[in-house]
């Protein structure tokens, strides 16, 4: 098989963005990084807040706040009046597990693969509920029909109130047959969040046909969306049962008002998110989504070669879209959290190059991503200074 080549640059995508260019911005998929037209666009909505925060805050508001969210849930596939915008994947996570009615004897099922944050609102429902969080081993060089019956397997009809699995996950940058495992859960009587937080922008129409009782996902990343826009999608049977975390005036009516509406809480992120899904199709989603993985599959071997590493020690994302790749680091390096921080930041500080870096399965990884922004020189110069950064133990 042939090693990974770089994708053709996309002409002026790097004039979109307000990134140092001092820094190597590799690392897409923890924060995003927002379009120049797209701050611009979210300023001219807080300037028009300011100029009479009444009559922004006021009765027009919610149907602003409506029409955006139509327009953000058609493009992932998903039904808008099941749809609701919140500020982050996680608190979407935290109105499922607090609407589910968890008690004594009930478990939430996850994998190792799942967020942090997600574990902890899980353990954290969990005490509060008398429940219990179990969570599923599962190899990252599993098939997808080895994670699906290995999740089909970990299930305890009768105790399971709910399965939470990433349709691409964080630390390990692999895309799950997440439709596949929503059906093998649902023929056991159990439902389904999916933590779909990389998922807009990245992969297309990432709702549509998974048939999720419960679907989170992040616009702030792959999307272009200002930082404090996602969505919590829920399926019909479920909608009369979300409690929101916070009560408003909205309470009354329901999903997805209900959730959505927190009095003073700054919409501006939610009323620009369009703008962001406009620039991903004037450059040609498509293109983007091709020049970001194959840019991701070139830093991911550019990496490992300078490390020694053999195509064989690579994990495969999982699908043709994937735009973040991880490649294992030497032993010993990062094998707990605050290691694996640590060493993020002495390669941000020392090789001015913005990467993740995750414990995983007691091994270290570290996680490129690729986005319109990056060239291959950036991965190639990090590729270069790496190994003796890791070396001064």
């Amino acid at each position: 098989m042939s090693a990974p080549q770089p994708p053709e640059p996309i002409p002026g995508a790097r004039l979109l963005f307000s990134l140092d260019p001092a820094v190597s911005h590799l690392n897409h998929g923890s924060f995003g990084a927002v379009p120049i037209g797209v701050q611009r666009a979210q300023q001219r909505l807080r300037d028009e807040m300011e100029a009479n925060p009444p009559r922004f805050l006021g009765p027009g508001l919610a149907e602003r706040v409506t029409h955006s969210r139509r327009h953000l849930a058609a493009f992932l596939g998903a039904d808008p009046d099941g749809t609701a915008l919140i500020g982050n994947a996680t608190t979407g996570v935290a109105v499922v597990l607090q609407s589910v009615g968890l008690r004594p004897g009930d478990e939430v099922l996850t994998t190792d693969h799942g967020y942090g944050a997600v574990g902890f609102s899980v353990d954290r429902e969990c005490r509060r509920t008398g429940a219990t969080h179990r969570t599923l081993p599962v190899p990252l060089t599993a098939t997808d029909a080895q994670v699906v019956e290995a999740v089909r397997a970990g299930l305890r009809p009768g105790c399971t109130k709910l399965l939470v699995v990433d349709q691409l996950t964080s630390a390990t940058a692999r895309l799950f047959p997440v439709a596949a495992i929503v059906a093998a859960a649902h023929g056991h009587g159990v439902p389904v969040l999916v933590d779909g937080a990389h998922a807009p922008g990245m992969l297309p129409t990432p709702v549509a046909d998974v048939g999720a009782d419960f679907w989170v996902g992040n616009l702030h990343k792959w999307g272009y969306a200002p930082r404090g826009t996602a969505v919590l999608v829920v399926a019909p049977p479920w909608r009369d049962r979300v409690e929101p975390l916070v009560v408003s005036w909205e309470q009354a009516a329901g999903f997805p008002g209900n959730v959505e509406w927190q009095a003073t809480l700054d919409y501006t992120p939610w009323l620009a998110a369009p703008a962001g899904l406009w620039t991903l199709r004037t450059l040609g989603v498509d293109r983007v989504r091709a020049h970001n993985a194959a840019l991701a599959a070139y830093g991911q071997r550019v990496l490992a070669d300078a490390l020694g590493l053999a195509p064989t020690d690579l994990p495969e994302p999982g699908g043709p879209t994937v735009a973040m790749r991880i490649v294992p680091l030497p032993a010993g390096l990062a094998t707990t959290v605050d290691a694996a921080r640590a060493l993020r930041i002495r390669i941000a500080e020392r090789l001015a190059a913005e990467v993740a870096v995750s414990t995983w399965d007691g091994r270290g990884w570290l996680r490129v991503s690729g986005q319109v922004y990056n060239s291959p020189d950036e991965y190639e110069r990090l590729a270069a200074r790496l190994p003796a950064l890791l070396a001064q133990r």
